[in-house]
């Protein structure tokens, strides 16, 4: 991924938050027939590792898990906060008009190689992990065990769970960093003026980022 200086995030607290904050990821492998990816929720665990493990899974009808290519990493894309941003709202489209468009956005991208895992009992403590974290905030969370056991156990053989430990970790804010305290004044005030929770969180981290870096 470029990463100019100013939009670099090497924090790994940071990081680690955002993966857990916006589970639902883009897995990109290469396989005999190129390119393929496949968008599902991702579980983060620190192991003990120096960036942490991530684990999955997919239906065993997806080709994916079947033929990665050997010594291929694969990335997992996590996508966070993003918004469009109106050269309305810079000083300088008054005074000149040389201004235009851009995009803000959050992203990390985590690499490593893929292991497949087809055991029952790590695929049932997978889905136990990944359904009791969001269901978490539930006033009466579900549970795995709700569901009768025959029914779990033959959704189980449906399915194919997968760990990346990571071995790469990379992480992008483009916040308007690069742009001067009044631009950037303006953009949070243009924001903050959509009334929408998109445009108040953006407003939030251009508030909080360091400018230049």
């Amino acid at each position: 991924m470029y990463i100019p200086s100013h939009n670099s995030e090497t924090r790994l607290p940071v990081l680690h938050k955002m993966m857990a904050q916006h589970p639902l990821a883009a897995v990109v492998t290469l396989g005999s027939d190129g390119l393929i990816a496949t968008h599902i929720p991702l579980v983060f665990e620190e192991d003990g590792s120096e960036f942490g493990l991530l684990k999955g899974h997919v239906s065993r009808a997806n080709p994916q898990w079947r033929n990665p290519a050997a010594g291929v990493d694969a990335l997992a894309i996590f996508s966070g906060p993003q918004h469009y941003i109106s050269p309305n709202w810079y000083p300088g489209k008054l005074a000149d008009g040389k201004e235009v468009p851009t995009w803000n956005y959050v992203v990390v991208h985590a690499s490593g190689p893929l292991r497949i895992v087809e055991e029952a009992e790590w695929l049932l403590a997978h889905l136990n992990s990944l359904t009791d974290t969001h269901e978490a905030a539930s006033p009466m969370p579900w549970k795995v065990g709700d569901a009768p056991v025959d029914f779990i156990a033959s959704l189980l053989k449906g399915i194919v769970g997968f760990e990346i430990p990571i071995r790469k970790l990379e992480g992008k804010w483009k916040v308007s960093q690069n742009r001067n305290e009044a631009d950037r004044n303006g953009a949070v005030d243009g924001l903050s003026q959509l009334r929408t929770e998109e445009g108040r969180v953006m407003a939030r981290l251009i508030s909080e980022a360091t400018p230049g870096k």
